[in-house]
């Protein structure tokens, strides 16, 4: 299992081919695809989308967003950075990709003066619940259109 990921800008030249990440078809009712989430971070500027490709031996292998830093009270966001999107190819599941990824995103959020991070995922077989629990996240008691809100403290 490799853990090294590498968190890159989605520019003109690595567009298409990070958008052709995708999940198994089985997972597609848990997390949107690439494509769908730039669309929706184009349509909500006001929740400061922060996202990045995930490449391996420089090879794209998945995609992160996040609500990065959104000032408190902002409608529509539960806290100041949320994990919005976190998805890894199907061909690339279960070598430590997302781990990395997910540690890579909780390493700058804390560097970026965060001190929790936050998402969400909708329940049912097969669910990513296990993987976030792993990491420390805790269910806030909150369901937002349908999903369980999770929190994991950062100090």
């Amino acid at each position: 299992m490799t853990e090294h990921v590498e968190l890159r800008e989605i520019t003109d030249d690595n567009r298409d081919a990070v958008c052709a990440v995708r999940v198994r078809p089985d997972q597609k009712k848990f997390v949107a695809s690439v494509k769908k989430s730039l669309k929706d971070a184009r349509k909500k500027p006001h929740l400061s989308p922060w996202y990045r490709a995930v490449y391996a031996d420089d090879v794209p292998v998945g995609f992160v967003m996040l609500n990065w830093a959104v000032p408190p009270g902002t409608r529509g966001v539960v806290g100041s950075y949320v994990l919005w999107r976190l998805l890894v190819g199907a061909e690339f599941q279960h070598r430590g990709y997302g781990r990395a990824t997910l540690a890579k995103v909780i390493e700058l959020v804390r560097a970026d003066g965060g001190t929790e991070l936050f998402t969400s995922y909708q329940p049912g077989k097969g669910e990513p619940w296990p993987f976030y629990r792993g990491f420390g996240f805790q269910p806030t008691g909150e369901i937002d259109d349908g999903e369980i809100v999770l929190r994991c403290a950062l100090t």
